[in-house]
């Protein structure tokens, strides 16, 4: 008995002292991935998995690799390795889908893709990269992916951001406005902000080109529909054309008009985020930092010039929270029967 607790021992120490060198190794794998060299990254990485063949990290730092490296033949073959493992997580179908998506692979990323939603369905990331690899190849169904990302992942902001775009260039400008300002909410200063900024304008702009939008066939949308009624209302505001002047004062009289007719049926976070702002003294230090620098940009400059306290006050506040959506406010899909 003593033997073969002895010998147990040793299995230990020497399993423990392979996971130890496994993850020494790996540690040096990711400075020089870090430094783009990626073939001594992949010969650490090889040498790790000596080590620990089983380990999922190192597993995937190399799929990842070989795609940096743009060997995707390599990175593929890692990759179907990854996803079959019963451990599999979303980076495994990830890492598989760039590779299959660099190389054309559509019926094969096609097929892992629903494999990745099937076993991880509350997967915003799955969702939204099966959604631009349909519309990579010219797929309109890529929207009904985003948006259920969108659903069953509110906080996931690249669903929004692709959704947006989407219906910039359709005829339905509601959801382009909505999802592209909680979009900007989510990720408010990344290399993709800005572009949506854009868009908002515009589609203020387009908006207000055709108010008859609530009696077309689409907006059998309840929500949109309430939306619609409200901004047609207000039209007057923007007589004179979308500025950063009266795209605040149309907004800050939209939010008085929700919450008065709908905001108890329609609970929704970003027009309540808009009402704690209005209370706050802040929306107009909001809408600058929304539109401002977009629409005008030495007005932006000298609006902030002259309201540095005020705005200062509001980027603050900004940075020190966080912008989450709850659950259960997709209202996209609620129609009229």
């Amino acid at each position: 008995m003593k033997k073969l607790l002895l010998v147990f021992s040793l299995y230990l120490s020497g399993f423990t002292c392979f996971a130890q060198q496994a993850d020494s190794l790996h540690k040096v794998a990711k400075q020089f991935m870090r430094n783009g060299d990626y073939p001594n990254a992949i010969i650490v990485l090889s040498n790790a998995l000596k080590s620990d063949p089983d380990n999922l990290e190192i597993q995937k730092d190399l799929a990842f690799t070989y795609y940096l490296q743009r060997n995707y033949s390599a990175s593929v073959e890692a990759g179907r390795k990854l996803i079959a493992r019963n451990d599999a997580d979303e980076q495994c179908y990830q890492i598989l889908g760039m590779a299959y998506k660099a190389i054309n692979e559509s019926k094969q990323a096609d097929k892992m893709y629903k494999q990745g939603i099937k076993k991880f369905p509350s997967s915003g990331e799955l969702y939204n990269e099966y959604g631009e690899m349909l519309w990579a190849n010219k797929d309109a169904e890529a929207i009904r992916f985003w948006e259920k990302g969108i659903e069953v992942d509110p906080n996931y902001s690249s669903n929004y951001y692709n959704a947006s775009k989407f219906y910039y260039f359709s005829y339905d400008k509601v959801w382009s406005l909505i999802y592209g300002e909680i979009f900007i909410n989510l990720e408010s200063y990344s290399r993709r902000t800005p572009e949506i900024k854009l868009l908002l304008i515009d589609g203020y702009k387009k908006l207000f080109t055709d108010l008859k939008l609530p009696k077309n066939q689409v907006n059998k949308n309840l929500f949109a529909a309430a939306y619609l009624s409200i901004m047609a209302e207000l039209s007057p505001t923007v007589t004179l054309g979308v500025t950063s002047e009266s795209i605040n004062i149309l907004r800050s009289k939209f939010i008085l008009e929700w919450f008065d007719k709908f905001g108890d049926k329609y609970p929704f976070r970003l027009f309540e985020y808009h009402r704690q702002l209005l209370k706050a003294g802040m929306f107009d230090a909001y809408d600058q930092w929304a539109f401002g620098a977009s629409m005008n940009l030495s007005s932006f400059q000298n609006w902030t010039t002259q309201h540095a306290d005020d705005y200062n006050r509001f980027i603050n506040f900004q940075k020190g929270r966080v912008f989450k959506l709850p659950a259960g406010q997709n209202y996209r899909n609620l129609n009229s029967k």
